[in-house]
């Protein structure tokens, strides 16, 4: 039996799509105001993608500039696993497309659907098959083109949702760099966010889902931090999925981790689903709010519905 003693990210990519849409631009279709919006989910712009640009076309993206960052070739990367809820087709797969744009030859690849909790879901999978000798180094990518999916008539949702990716690789560590992960699921309330068919748009309950994520996450965060060992005093940044920023609020104050950085990438990039965490923590790294060897919360929540969090430390 071989595997590695533990499993670290190597390296943090993201990608938006260019089309920038702000809450100015949506007041002149719909009814609905700049001061509404940011009041409601505190957004203030989101990215689009052309009708020319695909998931796969975002995936490839944030993945190659995660892969660059990362230092190694795409020949050293043997599986790849793609979280995302918005494909246009489910057959192929998204994970063995992206593979194949990037010369990565013959990887495993697979994609996961948690929705916004997708990619801390496609971390802890990478995370255990690089403990388990299942793979050396792995792509993760989230990756959403949410805007293909929304009805841009429904200021429900189209003040809301928006397009991008982001990816982590993932390999071999001495010591261990991605804390367990905590996940579940609450089945009961799967219809609070919701495609009903290939011909329908994307519906969700706003208040049931507030009301579930500021209510029951917060443990769900406090024990990703127990199992990896680790005060909530100790974090360097907490990175939620980027959903709404009272939710994103709620949650931290009651998580207590009073010395780390808040992610609330969600103003300027909206909410993009599996994308949002990668793409809002690849975007911190870039400002330099957090350093390597920081210690960070990841917490995914969404449509399912989902959630899955850990502890990871910044490469």
């Amino acid at each position: 039996m071989r595997g590695a003693p533990g499993a670290r990210v190597l390296a943090f990519g993201g990608y938006q799509p260019a089309g920038v849409v702000t809450n100015d631009d949506l007041a002149k279709t719909i009814d609905t105001n700049d001061a509404w919006i940011q009041s409601r989910v505190g957004i203030k712009e989101r990215r689009v993608a052309g009708p020319e640009e695909s998931d796969v076309d975002l995936a490839v993206q944030a993945g190659g500039k995660a892969l660059a960052a990362s230092g190694l070739s795409a020949s050293e990367i043997d599986l790849v696993v793609v979280a995302t809820c918005t494909l246009e087709t489910q057959i192929p797969n998204a994970a063995a497309r992206v593979a194949h744009r990037l010369g990565i030859e013959a990887p495993g690849a697979f994609d996961v659907n948690a929705a916004c909790a997708g990619f801390c879901y496609a971390l802890a999978a990478a995370g255990d098959a690089v403990r388990a000798g299942s793979a050396t180094n792995v792509l993760v990518i989230g990756t959403e083109k949410l805007s293909q999916w929304v009805d841009w008539t429904d200021r429900a949702t189209c003040v809301i949702f928006a397009d991008g990716a982001g990816a982590a690789v993932v390999g071999p560590s001495e010591t261990p760099g991605i804390g367990p992960v905590v996940w579940g699921s609450a089945g009961d309330k799967s219809e609070a966010i919701i495609v009903k068919d290939r011909d329908s748009f994307l519906h969700q309950e706003g208040q049931t889902v507030f009301r579930w994520a500021t209510t029951a996450l917060h443990p769900v965060a406090k024990e990703a931090c127990d199992r990896a060992g680790v005060d909530p005093s100790e974090l360097a940044a907490f990175v939620p999925h980027q959903a709404n920023l009272r939710i994103i609020e709620s949650i931290a104050r009651k998580l207590g981790a009073d010395k780390a950085v808040i992610a609330k990438d969600i103003v300027l990039a909206g909410n993009t689903s599996a994308a949002s965490i990668p793409l809002a923590l690849s975007r911190m790294i870039e400002r330099g709010e957090v350093q390597s060897g920081d210690l960070a919360l990841l917490l995914g929540f969404g449509a399912g519905l989902t959630y899955a969090g850990q502890v990871v430390e910044i490469p």
